[in-house]
């Protein structure tokens, strides 16, 4: 349905050379850099917050996909439209009022989207997809990079790609958690339309062999 995009994760990157990094991502042909905002709370770690994600902006063109694995995803969005991110998803289970926050996302230009956790079922989302720029499919339990790809989530991203199209929507299907070039292809074929990979791209020794065999 689109064309696959590789969206590397930051979180697995060398922080002491961000500049050149992210110029190494852009030439190596990375379509989105991927920030995964967490708060020691809904997630047992802590990354980034504001001023290195403005960093970030300032340093590329490339857009930026925050995902937000935190307990107050509402207080978090109004500084990422200030920073000027393109995506910004958050999980279901922190927000009371999710069609409310999707459409304060939306109405800034901005897509929103609903990560799944491995355990949460897709049903729960039924409601609010055509609402939805995108899912973001967990494939680990987040929190932690360098996990284990969990293979039921295949079946997952199967099932959302049947629903999309037999409701006639056109979200996009992002899956993030243990993506190799070992089980790119089959994410593909299962409906992906977003590859996050983490330390499967920064420990390659060449980051554009590694985006091109996610996308091919």
């Amino acid at each position: 349905m689109y064309k696959t995009q590789i969206a590397p994760s930051l979180l697995s990157s060398d922080f002491g050379h961000l500049a050149e990094e992210i110029s190494a991502l852009e030439s190596a042909g990375a379509d989105i850099l991927h920030l995964d905002v967490m708060d020691g709370h809904f997630v047992p770690n802590l990354s980034f917050g504001f001023p290195l994600i403005q960093t970030i902006r300032k340093l590329t063109a490339l857009p930026l996909d925050v995902h937000l694995m935190v307990t107050n995803p509402e207080f978090h969005v109004p500084q990422l439209i200030d920073v000027g991110v393109q995506w910004i998803s958050f999980h279901q289970e922190t927000v009371h009022h999710s069609h409310r926050l999707i459409n304060k996302i939306k109405e800034h230009g901005i897509k929103a989207g609903i990560a799944l956790n491995p355990a949460t079922p897709i049903n729960t989302l039924e409601s609010i997809l055509p609402w939805l720029d995108y899912v973001l499919v967990m494939s680990v339990n987040p929190g932690y990079s360098a996990q284990a790809f969990i293979p039921q989530m295949l079946e997952k991203i199967q099932h959302l790609a049947e629903y999309r199209a037999a409701k006639g929507l056109s979200f996009h299907i992002e899956i993030d958690g243990g993506v190799s070039n070992s089980n790119a292809e089959a994410l593909r074929k299962a409906g992906a339309d977003i590859l996050v990979s983490a330390s499967y791209i920064f420990s390659s020794h060449n980051y554009s062999q590694a985006i091109q065999a996610l996308r091919h």
